[in-house]
């Protein structure tokens, strides 16, 4: 199968997808095979949350209206154009995937289909049912695909290659049994925002969208933000208050309580507004309902302490002049070059 092949069939996966968007469900004409498919995928993006009560249906329609945004002709030829892809390629690369966030692990996927390679993949038992869809349909695009992608709950055996993204204390355990062989081993990382106290009620409230969306769960959701000494931090909270709502969402609410109470017990000095807690603290990773906050005096000194501790970032967020930063709003919209981690996942396999 060509690489012009391979790359229309996500192409065609991604006119799929733009019949379910966080607007409305909406089948189209013209789709192939959507007599077949766009029922199973409505049925089971409306079920999703009995399986995992996190994956509530707006989130999941966003990952799916995301991922139809971007897999276009054009997004998907500015990717790829830097590489030199064979047309054929045939390994088979062991997939280790998360299931924090709705389809967090078909970036992988795609990487490995679209590279010519065979997907061996193991699931997290929090997000099972969507990408074995998507390699169904798939296989009904371009029937080339078929015996390429194998989803296994076994011991993951026969590969040639390893890709596992998990916990920092997952990763120790992968590098122990994936180590001898070529791997990208993904450990935690969590995303920053970095404010200086001029943002508009507008930046800030994209900023929010950054904190709240799939609850927080994601490497890509803010979990810290970088203020200067004497921050107004009312700002914050009245641009976040468009989230308000999520506090009626159990498991949410659960969590924030819990936390909360942890919090006070504990004599930490917090700062509430109902629904989110902010808390000053040098860590990066905040618990849900928490935003973790550190002050800086000098901007210079603090994009040197980021690049210096950037093993622990996944994204940086900032209406202000830092590099690789993406605008408030932007980081769970990540570029098909946006790679986790920053490890080019397409040159590690076409380099095998």
């Amino acid at each position: 199968m060509s690489l012009d092949k391979r790359k229309q069939a996500f192409i065609t996966l991604g006119q799929f997808l733009s019949q379910f968007t966080t607007t409305e469900i909406l089948k189209k004409e013209d789709i192939p095979f959507n007599d077949l498919f766009f029922e199973v995928f409505a049925t089971q993006i409306k079920r999703a949350e009995e399986y995992n009560s996190w994956f509530t249906q707006n989130n999941v329609l966003f990952a799916f209206d995301s991922w139809a945004k971007t897999l276009t002709k054009k997004n998907i030829d500015q990717w790829l154009q830097e590489y030199n892809v064979p047309s054929t390629n045939h390994k088979t690369i062991a997939v280790i995937m998360a299931g924090n966030i709705p389809l967090v692990g078909f970036h992988d996927f795609l990487c490995v289909a679209i590279t010519g390679n065979k997907v061996l993949a193991k699931l997290s038992s929090n997000d099972k049912h969507f990408i074995p869809l998507i390699a169904k349909y798939l296989e009904y695009i371009e029937p080339s695909f078929k015996g390429t992608f194998t989803f296994t709950e076994e011991k993951l055996q026969n590969y040639d290659a390893v890709i596992a993204t998990g916990s920092n204390n997952t990763a120790r355990y992968f590098d122990y049994y994936f180590g001898k062989h070529p791997h990208i081993i993904r450990k935690s990382r969590n995303s920053v925002a970095v404010l200086d106290g001029n943002e508009t009620h507008e930046q800030l409230e994209n900023l929010s969208d950054d904190i709240f969306r799939y609850y927080g769960l994601g490497c890509r959701n803010v979990s810290k933000i970088f203020v200067p000494r004497n921050y107004d931090f009312d700002k914050l909270f009245k641009a976040v208050y468009k989230h308000k709502d999520i506090l009626n969402y159990t498991k949410y609410a659960n969590n924030y309580d819990y936390n909360k109470a942890v919090y006070l017990m504990s004599l930490f000095d917090i700062k509430e507004n109902g629904f989110l807690m902010l808390k000053e603290d040098k860590s990066y990773a905040s618990p849900i309902a928490s935003l973790f906050y550190e002050f800086y005096d000098d901007f210079d000194a603090l994009k040197i302490k980021l690049k210096d501790e950037s093993d622990k970032i996944q994204c940086i967020t900032s209406e202000l002049n830092i590099e690789d930063s993406v605008k408030f709003g932007q980081t769970q919209v990540p570029k098909l070059w946006n790679y986790a981690d920053n490890v080019d996942t397409v040159n590690f396999l076409i380099t095998l």
